[in-house]
């Protein structure tokens, strides 16, 4: 079998540019070079796309982001080009501008196949309040949850004080709805904690999800496939601080601890698992993705999110949660990409 060209594209313009790179990095590193080609594009903190031959050299020069480089997309011919004559493309831009369908709706325009969720499921992945009112509709068990607009909570500030301690109650979670490795999050115990908890959340969105605070364990799950998605072993985050923050995500110097498998009950592993698959179905995901939910002192499991393109080095929770399950690395890269390759052929055959 002839190598195959596979467009790893990385960086973008969120709050989690960084964590792309290293993403990106790690997965271009595990590719087999046997059956795929790389051929990486970056893109600056300011959206503009570096060609491969840029990338390559600022990866090399060993960045950490993307700065002054680059032309914006309108005017990225080469970068273009050089995506135009891939066969498939590995999106790895995580957060906004690239998780949230905005790049998948640009490939599925282009006609080119890429790994991972469509662009519906992508934009409801993304928003936490649109992600949550699913599955809520479809019966899957949530945290309670209110959404505040800035502007409401501008122009009605009490109005909104007072729907949060009575729909939710203190303590609880103010987050941006769209966002990812816990930027911007506040944990609030008092009307006190509200003024800035919602300044740190509309710094990065206009709609903000406040949401009750659950007490128990954090699971997740990693899920595979298309029409019929298959579940990993499941995992648990004994996060170093209160709450799984970005320090306690990225800073080399946290003890955040990994337990694979989960020291839970095989009844509780098996109903984690089919939980999983359920959210993952209800969004409609394709490729893959990682699911988390709460797991409360009475064992019921309650689904906190579902993360599209979730940290991808080789000691992020979702391959590592595979290689427990027997699919090793750099099979699971090959084994996203044919899904990707599969979707397409499958599409174009309607």
């Amino acid at each position: 079998m002839s190598r195959q060209r596979v467009a790893v594209i990385f960086g973008g313009r969120s709050a989690e540019h960084e964590v792309s790179i290293v993403s990106a990095r790690s997965v271009m590193a595990a590719l087999d070079p046997v059956r795929w080609e790389v051929v990486p594009i970056g893109i600056s903190r300011s959206g503009a796309w570096l060609t491969p031959v840029e990338t390559r050299a600022a990866l090399e020069a060993g960045a950490v982001a993307f700065r002054e480089i680059g032309r914006p997309l309108l005017h990225a011919g080469e970068a273009l080009a050089a995506l135009a004559a891939c066969d498939v493309a590995f999106p790895l831009v995580h957060g906004t501008f690239g998780e949230d369908g905005t790049l998948q709706g640009l490939l599925e325009m282009a006609g080119l196949p890429y790994a991972g969720a469509g662009v519906a499921a992508s934009a409801i992945g993304m928003d936490k309040a649109l992600m949550k009112a699913l599955f809520r509709e479809a019966g899957i068990p949530v945290a309670r949850y209110s959404v505040i607009r800035s502007w409401e909570y501008t122009l009605h500030q009490n109005m909104s004080i007072e729907l949060i301690e009575e729909a939710i109650g203190y303590p609880c979670f103010v987050k941006p709805a769209n966002g990812g490795s816990s930027v911007g999050i506040t944990k609030v115990r008092s009307r006190e904690d509200l003024p800035g908890a919602f300044a740190a959340a509309f710094a990065w969105d206009d709609k903000a999800v406040v949401e009750q605070a659950i007490v128990g364990r954090e699971l997740e799950c990693s899920v595979l496939g298309n029409e019929q998605p298959e579940a990993s072993v499941v995992g648990e985050i004994v996060p170093d601080r209160e709450f799984y923050d970005y320090a306690s995500k990225y800073d080399p110097a946290s003890r955040t601890e990994l337990y694979i498998p989960a020291p839970i009950t095989r009844a509780v592993a098996d109903d984690a698992r089919q939980l999983a698959l359920r959210m993952y179905q209800v969004m409609g995901c394709e490729g893959y993705a990682r699911v988390d939910f709460f797991l409360t002192t009475d064992d019921r499991l309650i689904a906190n999110e579902v993360n599209t393109i979730p940290g991808f080095t080789s000691i992020s929770m979702y391959p590592k949660l595979w290689e427990a399950s027997g699919l090793p690395y750099r099979d699971l890269l090959t084994r996203i990409l044919e899904l990707a390759l599969e979707r397409h052929q499958r599409r174009n055959a309607r």
